[in-house]
């Protein structure tokens, strides 16, 4: 699992200034400022601008993927999602002129024209916005960041802008937790002879045990159409020398070993030795979905604006990837001071979805208490992840051992009065779905690892997907997209309902597990048959 370090946000203020509101943070205790940003130096700043008709962007959503609707399927095409997306004339016109006036040409970086970037100098930006960018250091990464702790757009202008950034938004950098692992021999017990179930899958994780507890079929997908994407940032890399002998120790049914296209957004590595969180993805996508087309995606940027970069990056494709993997993640309080940059995040997977894409995010690996809480627990309240709490996608939690808002009211309604206080009854309930989560042996560098976490149950679930797809596109059928409405309409009684325990953190015993949906597992873990029954026999399957 990946994580975002975590800021104590500070009193976030409005005050009229010259150039119209200007917005004030303070108290940013994780960040230590140190000097002023020097003028000459260069900084990229994005501006997003409101979309026409983000909520026709929505319902049109809803329509293709609710099962009930006469559109279930109907993915839309790219230019009917840019269509919705697309800000006004009017918005352009003032944003191009305020920037021109200033002498800044600014490049459009979205395909709908959404978002804008300019590389300008610290002093133009901060004569522009009425800042005073500056260096502060994160604590938790000892990594420095320019912010500004107020700034301003004129009157005239900030009607047409949802957030410039980087300005008084304090969101850290990526930062791996490393997981626990533990260095192990590949059991000497798996051949082309397949045992069910897997007599070591009671202390390790491979694809047979996968393959086994889920019904999930070892022949490969056959569909030329069918694609599975998985994101990197932080300079995660898979290699092939470490997936062939993956293949080699687990999957000996397989004659040859699959490869993955690779492409680098914001600079992304290419080549390098394999590591922990790359190689999980890697492996157990191309290990799971045996033959489906996989592409990895690998972000140079580990900040927010590197999300932003990936989701437009897939969003310009023509042709998208038909299920997409990301096991990383922020805490989602650091959004606090400018949730327009989480609802744009979002809205960017609305996107994916609306045109045929599964989207799946992890949830987290400590419990109840969001990314950040692994070394100090020091908050009162449950933190949630971000973008795993997305709406618009599907959240991936985990489980261990081998043996939607109806659903989420049910679900509280049973627990009743237990932590009370500790969490917004009213937000969105998650994770999803699980699958098992602890103990993958994955090769990285040449060596076998134990890993855990929900970076292990998301790839799973998401290959799951992607054999559905395979089974629905040779029958003519169009890609799954996004899922949920399916899964919380439909699709209850095609996983396998987690009842019994938790999913603690910092000594909080969090959310139990109950009957149906609950916010430890989700609605349950996949069951390959069952779900590929119900989805070819949805709407359109005929």
């Amino acid at each position: 699992m990946v994580s975002a370090a975590l800021v104590t946000l500070g009193l976030l203020a409005l005050s009229l200034g010259a150039n119209g509101a200007q917005k004030v943070v303070t108290s940013h205790p994780n960040f230590v400022p140190l000097k002023v940003a020097s003028p000459e130096a260069s900084i990229s700043l994005t501006l997003a601008l409101p979309s026409s008709n983000m909520d026709g962007l929505h319902a049109a959503l809803m329509d293709v993927s609710d099962p009930k609707s006469s559109k279930y399927g109907k993915h839309l095409s790219k230019a009917e999602v840019e269509s919705f997306v697309a800000p006004k004339p009017e918005s352009v016109k003032v944003i191009t002129d305020w920037l021109s006036k200033n002498n800044i040409k600014a490049n459009v970086i979205s395909p709908s024209g959404d978002m804008l970037r300019v590389n300008i100098p610290v002093k133009t930006a901060n004569a522009l916005l009425a800042a005073n960018y500056t260096e502060f250091m994160d604590k938790r990464t000892d990594k420095t960041i320019v912010r500004t702790l107020s700034y301003s757009l004129p009157a005239d202008v900030e009607e047409h802008v949802n957030f410039v950034y980087p300005t008084t938004q304090f969101i850290g950098a990526l930062v791996p937790t490393k997981p626990p692992f533990e260095v192990v021999q590949p059991p000497k017990a798996i051949s082309r002879k397949r045992t069910t179930p897997p007599d070591l899958c009671s202390q390790e994780i491979f694809p047979e045990c996968l393959q086994d507890l889920y019904n999930i079929p070892s022949a490969p997908a056959t569909n030329p159409g069918n694609t599975l994407g998985v994101t990197a940032y932080l300079s995660e890399f898979a290699t092939e020398d470490d997936l062939n002998v993956f293949f080699e120790a687990f999957r000996p049914d397989v004659p040859t070993t699959p490869t993955f296209d690779i492409v680098s957004i914001d600079s992304g590595i290419t080549t390098g030795n394999g590591t922990l969180e790359a190689s999980l993805d890697i492996q157990y996508t191309t290990g799971i979905a045996t033959g489906v087309p996989t592409t990895f995606y690998s972000d140079g940027n580990p900040f927010v604006d590197g999300f932003i970069d990936m989701a437009n990056d897939l969003l310009d494709m023509d042709e998208l990837p038909l299920v997409l993997s990301t096991s990383y993640g922020f805490d989602e309080i650091v959004f606090q001071s400018d949730p327009e940059i989480a609802n744009t995040l979002c809205n960017a997977y609305a996107q994916l979805g609306a045109r045929g894409t599964s989207v799946f995010f992890c949830s987290g690996d400590n419990g109840v208490y969001s990314f950040g809480f692994n070394s100090d627990c020091t908050s009162t309240e449950f933190g949630p992840t971000f973008p795993s709490g997305c709406p618009f996608l599907t959240s991936v939690g985990g489980t261990e051992g081998i043996p939607e808002d109806a659903a989420v009211q049910g679900y509280l309604t049973q627990l009743g009065s237990t932590n009370a206080g500790l969490f917004n009854t009213s937000g969105r309930g998650f994770p999803d779905v699980s699958a098992q989560s602890v103990n993958f042996i994955t090769r990285i560098a040449g060596v076998f690892e134990l890993v855990l976490g929900t970076s292990a149950s998301t790839p799973t679930f998401a290959s799951v997907v992607a054999l559905l797809n395979d089974q629905r596109l040779n029958a003519g059928l169009p890609p799954l997209g996004f899922i949920n409405p399916l899964l919380y309409s439909e699709g209850a009684s095609a996983l396998n309902d987690i009842t019994v325990g938790s999913n603690p953190g910092c000594g909080a015993q969090g959310f139990p597990a109950l009957p149906g949906w609950d916010p430890a597992t989700g609605l349950g873990t996949p069951d390959f048959n069952k779900l590929l029954n119900l989805v070819m026999s949805v709407a359109g399957a005929k």
